[in-house]
């Protein structure tokens, strides 16, 4: 099966060569970015293990932040690939602004990538879900297309059923840290039994954690025993 795939790969690399999505050069290893390109991206190398917020001084070991100390979020780890800046923050606007599907498949790959080296494999993945005046509004859901090419690269289900955000939160850019945790209090909701005990969510971007916070929360009241995070980027802040 795995030749298969290889002979798919190479007819269509040969027919649709893969290009650099940022500056036109052929893409390498069949993704839409050459090595150049890729070699510049802002990589999260230097994090806390919990919540993938940059450190000062590179860890010798996991190690936990100063919030996380002070606070355990409700999910247990969480991989970013990259930091939320530079190439990797116009990738994401693209694709969740101005619905460059491409984007979508390239950033799944990388994060895909990062997981193979990095992260023990849950038994489920759950895009974080949009409510559905914003689903309308912006006609599809970001962390969904991203998260198809994740579950293919890495051959774990997709959930798209079992969580709902049931409410319309309000947009989280402008809002602090604690406003953005009362925003998202009691957003989300468990709507079929989830028969996994492993599960991770995964969206685009982390910023403060409070939303995958909140549905993390939410999947362990429902019998979930531990809750991942992966995301394309984490944001500094």
């Amino acid at each position: 099966m795995k030749m298969v795939y290889n002979w798919i790969n190479i007819i269509q690399d040969y027919l649709l060569p893969p290009t650099c999505i940022l500056c036109g050069n052929p893409g390498y290893d069949s993704r839409d970015i050459c090595t150049c390109c890729y070699q510049h991206l802002p990589k999260n190398n230097q994090c806390c293990y919990r919540c993938a917020a940059l450190l000062e001084m590179p860890p010798n070991a996991p190690t936990l932040c100063g919030r996380c100390l002070s606070g355990q979020p409700a999910f247990d780890e969480t991989y970013a690939s990259f930091i939320h800046q530079g190439a990797i923050r116009h990738l994401i606007n693209n694709l969740k602004f101005n619905a460059h599907y491409k984007n979508a498949r390239l950033l799944g790959l990388l994060l895909a990538d990062h997981l193979k080296q990095s992260a023990e494999l849950p038994d489920l993945i759950i895009p974080v879900p949009l409510h559905k005046a914003r689903y309308r509004e912006r006609g599809f859901n970001q962390a969904i297309e991203i998260a198809r090419t994740v579950s293919k690269e890495l051959h774990i289900p997709l959930d798209l059923g079992s969580c709902s955000r049931h409410r319309d939160t309000l947009h989280q850019t402008q809002l602090s840290a604690k406003k953005r945790r009362k925003n998202l209090k009691n957003a989300f909701s468990v709507i079929k039994p989830i028969h996994a005990r492993h599960v991770a969510i995964l969206d685009d971007v982390m910023t403060t954690g409070s939303t995958v916070h909140e549905l993390a929360s939410v999947l362990k009241k429902n019998g979930v025993s531990r809750v991942d995070v992966w995301v394309c980027a984490r944001a500094i802040n």
